[in-house]
């Protein structure tokens, strides 16, 4: 599987963290390599993404989604913000 940037998962972390993170750069804890999350080479691949280290290869940021829809069933009350 070929590697993205780490632009490739700039909307899952928006709305994680809600504002942008492709710029904040950061420290690989394994070989100690600086980059931002723009320049982590990541892998996109079933229900998640994993980011690289760009130096040594170890695992930087592991991003796993999940979507819930509601389309023909309604939530008593208000639950987790949804209505």
């Amino acid at each position: 599987m070929p590697a993205l940037d780490g632009n490739a998962i700039a909307g899952d972390l928006f709305a994680a963290f809600g504002h942008e993170m492709t710029t904040v750069v950061g420290t690989c804890t394994s070989c100690g390599a600086t980059s931002a999350i723009a320049e982590l080479p990541v892998y996109i691949s079933g229900p998640g993404s994993v980011a690289r280290c760009p130096g040594c290869a170890s695992v930087a940021i592991v991003l796993a989604r999940g979507t819930v829809r509601f389309s023909g069933y309604k939530l008593a009350g208000r639950v987790g913000g949804v209505d």
